[in-house]
């Protein structure tokens, strides 16, 4: 990644803590991610779609990994680390581990609308 790459995603993340992203949360069963580590369903963990993600040629690298989100929805909140990149997701869609689905909603609904933003 350039230089002026790193420092406009620098930038925009910067930015983007107040701004709000709308779209669909989902549940997955986590393992290894794009950012490089193993994590399981009981971790707080969120997988962004790619337009919030990036698209380093290496994942791992992603400015986004090990941020944090705020999730919202029906009144509550919850917060997940980014360890992951959602290849299906559109944008402002996200991906998350049953635990942190299951803190917002129940998990047989499947996929419910949320706004979301960088903590």
């Amino acid at each position: 990644m350039s230089p002026l790459t790193k420092t406009l995603l620098t930038l925009f993340l910067g930015a983007s803590s107040s701004l709000a992203f709308s779209g669909d949360m989902t549940y997955y069963t986590p393992g290894l991610g794009a950012c490089g580590g193993t994590n399981n369903e009981n971790d707080h963990i969120v997988a962004l779609a790619p337009a919030q993600y990036g698209n380093d040629a290496n994942p791992n690298n992603a400015a986004v990994c090990g941020k944090n989100i705020n999730i919202h929805y029906n009144g509550k909140t919850a917060s997940a680390k980014v360890v992951d990149k959602c290849p299906g997701c559109a944008s402002g869609s996200i991906d998350v581990a049953p635990s942190v689905f299951t803190e917002l909603a129940n998990e047989s609904q499947g996929r419910v609308q949320v706004t979301w933003e960088f903590a």
